[in-house]
């Protein structure tokens, strides 16, 4: 009886299907295991990490939920949505709401973990699915969370990493990409059930397809850069190996629905603003470049073509080739040559990564069974033991090189004993006791942490990402770079800052943006010395509030901002914003998304509101709608009639964000019905 219930557990064990999900929840209790300390830690020693911006972002969200539209604390204002997708900013606002206690920083860290671990799962699905064979499965996802076949050829990154761990864990820990290795992380699952979906039609891949393509795209653009590489490639794959039109439209439904789910925050005026950001943060790309790319991309279809039309059993070894070349051409490419497109090829070394283990996993597997699947490839080895040999020794020697790592994991995860000790706590935490709302020019490592624990309004940002206002930038540069120290006070002046944190080389903040750190000694008063070199200096302000009354006539001979050096201009706006007429504004915040206005008007004068200007900004005053316009810096010009003046200015919901919940809404309605209801015949043989 006994034995009886144990054959049966084992014939339902090797069932493909509950073999697949056991060994799925295996890998990932594994990779678990591996990173186990990030599930649990808060303040990492990595200060100079951009973690502090998804950090400071979930905390500003958890605190303002369920959609703030208006983010006021960075780049003098600009949209909520613009400033990240929204994946990982709601998965650690949504862990803070859930529980009690939880801190922004432990939310964010058991975010990232869990993604990363399931990341490494989703490998083994990838492999499993596309190769049809269980061990290279498990290959691969081993060689995942342990090597990375990018320090061979890239010494400087080898160079770089902690006890060779894999570079998409060293970017997670030491550099903060919490979203790009969380879009990495699902873009396994995405190509999983994209191969499933679009191979024969199957409603549960075409759903799971949509969806996680649609969580890439809203965890990172640069994971979403990776998969819109291998999408193509992937389709490419299946159709030339099995010769089925009908494969297109499987893979089109894919996309459409993909944008369906991402519609009601990816509005085409984010994508316009986040590649003209690209300028502040990245290199323009090249024409050779481009057309290398095509030349690669002829040379692969014309290859592809030739070797595997109408040959099924070759469409994974054609897509593993297609992804490795491509990647490699993109990132070993720019390392070499310079070879750029658009963005940061280096950003992409973890999917270069992935794509050499593919393939390398995929070699692996042809020695041991001597090219049996290549058929007229065969290898010409007389003995079967001699590739398998081959194959054993490779695996060896691949994962020799990680044991120091996998004996050492747990020792990158360096705990910080007390980040009220640090300067970026002390410095924010000394403006929120005294200055909470004065907007501060803060630089370095300081600006990264600025908002991790406080609402304290700055002229930068977390990472410069979803700048509405292009001004700013030059303001900075010139700032912390520039030496007229008169020139600085007046951009200071110019956006509203009323202070400004100075650190020299001996404080512990990291990056010391600032080459001359005594510019401002003697030019503005000092509001804090902490004796650790860190200063705050005071910049003289007219008047507290982000608002000033301006006299019409001369804001209207003002003229254009040309670069942050442009002493003339930038000097005139500052003394027409700062000498103007004598008329103090009071300005309240209503929440995130709407202030109240105060002020009095004299004969052609107008109010300057010191906020980013954006068109969707309503203005309102007694039922009637006042014009908003951006002056020429960048800021909200009401010009209104004299008199007294209660002003209600709001950020409404966006047109295209009511149309894009309508959208996401059908799309995942849609979804879920194609998953319900029964195919029929015609469906369920194509």
């Amino acid at each position: 009886m006994a034995s009886t219930r144990i054959s049966h557990i084992r014939k339902l064990l090797n069932r493909p299907r509950i073999a697949i999900v056991l060994d799925f929840a295996i890998v990932f209790l594994a990779a678990s295991a591996l990173i186990a300390p990030l599930y649990r830690v808060k303040y990492l020693d990595q200060w100079p990490s951009i973690e502090s911006t998804f950090i400071a972002d979930g905390r500003f969200l958890a605190e303002n939920w369920p959609a703030p539209r208006w983010q006021r604390l960075w780049y003098c204002g600009t949209r909520f949505a613009y400033v990240y997708p929204p994946a990982l900013r709601y998965g650690t606002a949504l862990l803070v709401k859930i529980y009690p206690g939880m801190t922004p920083v432990r939310a964010y860290h058991i975010y990232i973990a869990f993604f990363y671990a399931l990341g490494i799962a989703g490998v083994y699905l990838l492999v499993r699915i596309g190769g049809r064979e269980r061990w290279p499965a498990w290959l691969a996802a081993a060689a995942t969370a342990l090597l990375s076949p990018s320090f061979l050829i890239l010494k400087e990154i080898r160079g770089d990493a902690w006890l060779l761990a894999p570079q998409r864990l060293g970017v997670l820990i030491r550099y903060g990409e919490g979203p790009h290795m969380t879009a990495l992380a699902m873009i396994g699952f995405a190509l999983a059930f994209s191969f499933r979906a679009i191979e024969r039609y199957r409603p549960i891949a075409m759903a799971g397809a949509a969806l996680s393509c649609a969580l890439v795209l809203s965890n990172n653009f640069y994971g979403a850069t990776a998969l819109v590489i291998l999408f193509p490639i992937l389709c490419w794959s299946l159709w030339i190996t099995h010769q089925e039109n009908r494969m297109w439209l499987r893979a089109a439904a894919i996309v459409v629905s993909a944008w369906g789910l991402t519609a009601f925050w990816l509005s085409p005026s984010y994508l316009n603003l986040t590649l003209y950001n690209m300028q502040f943060v990245s290199q323009r790309g090249n024409r050779w470049s481009l057309w290398m790319a095509v030349a690669l991309a002829v040379a692969y279809i014309l290859v592809s073509d030739r070797r595997a039309r109408a040959k099924p059993h070759l469409v994974y070894p054609v897509f593993v080739w297609g992804a490795f070349l491509f990647f490699t051409l993109n990132v070993v490419g720019n390392h070499f040559l310079n070879f750029r497109v658009i963005g940061e090829p280096q950003r992409l070394i973890p999917e270069f990564d992935l794509t050499a283990i593919l393939l390398a996993v995929e070699g692996v597997r042809r020695l041991w069974t001597n090219g049996a699947s290549w058929r007229a490839l065969r290898f010409p080895f007389g003995k079967p033991w001699v590739p398998r040999t081959c194959a054993v020794l490779i695996v060896l020697a691949s994962f020799g090189v990680s044991r120091q790592f996998v004996q050492r994991a747990w020792e990158i995860y360096i705990r910080e004993p007390d980040y009220r000790e640090r300067v970026e706590y002390r410095i924010q935490e000394w403006m929120a006791r005294n200055y909470p709302d004065v907007r501060a020019m803060a630089a370095g490592s300081i600006r990264l942490w600025y908002n991790a624990w406080n609402d304290l309004p700055q002229v930068g940002g977390g990472s410069d990402q979803g700048q509405l206002n292009p001004v700013i930038m030059m303001m900075q540069s010139e700032v912390l770079a520039g030496e007229n120290p008169k020139l600085g006070v007046d951009w200071l002046a110019a956006v509203g800052a009323g202070a400004i944190i100075v650190s020299d080389q001996t404080s512990q903040e990291i990056y010391h943006d600032y080459p001359n750190p005594k510019k401002f000694s003697g030019v503005l008063p000092v509001l804090h010395d902490d004796g650790r070199g860190n200063v705050i200096y005071r910049v003289p302000r007219r008047f507290p509030a982000l608002a000033r009354v301006v006299d019409r006539r001369r804001f209207d001979q003002l003229k254009p901002i040309r670069a942050g050096d442009d002493i003339e201009n930038i000097g005139a706006y500052a003394d027409a914003i700062e000498h103007g007429p004598d008329s103090p504004v009071s300005l309240k915040w209503d929440g995130t998304d709407a202030m109240d206005v105060q002020v009095t008007l004299g004969e052609a004068e107008s109010l300057i509101v010191q906020q980013s200007f954006d068109s969707k900004w309503r203005a309102v005053e007694g039922g009637r709608n006042l014009d908003v316009r951006p002056d020429v810096v960048g800021f909200m010009r009401i010009d209104a009639p004299p008199g007294e003046h209660s002003i209600r200015l709001y950020f409404p919901i966006p047109l295209w964000t009511k149309f894009g919940w309508a959208v996401t809404l059908l799309t995942t309605a849609g979804l879920i019905a194609l998953i319900v209801r029964r195919p029929g015949r015609h469906e369920a043989r194509s």
